[in-house]
């Protein structure tokens, strides 16, 4: 059976010449990065390659401004862990619809230390409340992290006038750019963004590494204390083959971003018009007009979402509820829920997201079963009420 993966937002396929050029780093070039021998040299040098690769998706400054993790979860948590370094400043700001790697920490941060969490709702289309964060921003704010892409719905958020208005309170800005990473273009050094984080795995690198962009400038209080490895600001061996994978998906990323999110745009765009010519009562979430190229979120009144995918999946297609890390809930995501989306309607809401990979016989496949799919749904759950 051919499968149309389609949830890409979730995890990609790791590309093969990422994994070609990892490959030698587990058995040839394995020394450690703070060994003095050859060995040790070797690998240091191919990280701080990786590091430049980063460096240039990004558009930082300076190569020293990539810390390398085992995750955007850790970026996240110790970028977050600058807000309670600020003792002076006593308030963080979120937006309501980031992810939970990003809204557990906070959460934790206002139980557990006191920190007075602003969360800023968006509205219907997932855009930011930009009046309720200028209220929100003074000069007790010690952080704001707002999230560049939505995971479940795509939309971007204006982050460099995020950050600018940010600076102009003294607030240090972060943003969890795990969904915009490596599919849009990103100009770090023409923002006031502070901090950012990211994940191999979103843009076909490997899972199990990640990064954060710490701003030249910036105060930077470690998570991880020992050694002196990421210039005493991440400790632990570097996981020098996951870094090299990441490097080298980075740079694959950046050499294609002229082209692929034109064409995979074009895709998500032909799938979005067939189902809403196809399927009635449905709709698309997110803001049509600014949105990574590759999610497409729609909702389907009265469906079972997690009926739908399980046909889906029995037909070939992987698509998602929602934020993987969400699934299996019988609610709505905070996401939908936050965007006021209707009940009948959230619990009907797919994602589909694709990639570089995704061709026009993957959208084709899913087009010719999904009408009768959310037909099916929908007349159980007319049964069920009945």
């Amino acid at each position: 059976m051919h499968w149309a993966y389609l949830d890409n937002n979730a995890t990609t396929r790791t590309d093969p010449e990422v994994v070609a050029t990892m490959l030698p780093f587990f058995s040839q070039s394995f020394g450690n990065p703070s060994s003095a021998h050859d060995f040790g040299h070797a690998a240091g040098a191919a990280v701080g390659y990786a590091r430049r690769q980063v460096q240039a998706l990004l558009g930082a400054e300076h190569e020293a401004e990539i810390v390398f993790t085992a995750s955007a979860t850790e970026a996240n948590n110790a970028a977050l862990l600058q807000a309670l370094r600020r003792e002076e400043r006593g308030e963080v700001i979120v937006s309501a619809v980031e992810h939970p790697a990003i809204l557990a920490v906070v959460a934790d941060q206002e139980k557990h230390h006191g920190m007075v969490v602003h969360r800023i709702g968006v509205d219907g289309s997932g855009r930011l409340d930009m009046n309720g964060y200028r209220r929100a921003l003074s000069r007790k704010t010690a952080l704001v992290s707002i999230m560049w892409a939505n995971n479940e719905t795509g939309t971007i958020f204006p982050v460099p006038e995020l950050a600018e208005m940010a600076h102009a309170v003294g607030a240090l800005f972060h943003s969890d750019a795990v969904q915009a990473a490596g599919k849009i273009a990103i100009d770090l050094k023409t923002t006031k963004v502070d901090m950012l984080s990211l994940s191999a795995h979103k843009f076909h690198g490997p899972k199990g590494i990640g990064a954060l962009y710490v701003r030249k400038s910036t105060k930077f209080r470690a998570l991880l204390r020992g050694g002196r490895q990421e210039r005493s600001r991440r400790a632990g061996t570097e996981n020098v083959p996951g870094i090299i994978g990441l490097g080298r998906a980075a740079e694959l990323a950046h050499a294609r971003m002229a082209n692929d999110p034109v064409r995979i745009a074009g895709l998500r765009d032909r799938l979005e018009r067939s189902i809403l010519a196809t399927i009635d009562g449905c709709f698309v979430l997110g803001d049509a007009a600014h949105r990574v190229p590759g999610t497409a979120a729609l909702a389907f009144e009265g469906a079972d979402s997690e009926e739908v995918l399980f046909r889906l999946n029995q037909a070939g297609i992987a698509a998602s509820a929602g934020s993987a890390c969400a699934s299996g809930n019988i609610e709505p995501s905070h996401v939908l829920k936050a965007m006021r989306v209707p009940y009948a309607a959230a619990m009907g809401a797919l994602r589909f997201s694709l990639s570089r990979e995704t061709t026009p016989d993957d959208i084709d496949q899913l087009l010719t079963v999904l009408p009768e799919i959310v037909a099916m749904s929908r007349a159980a759950a007319t049964r069920a009420a009945g």
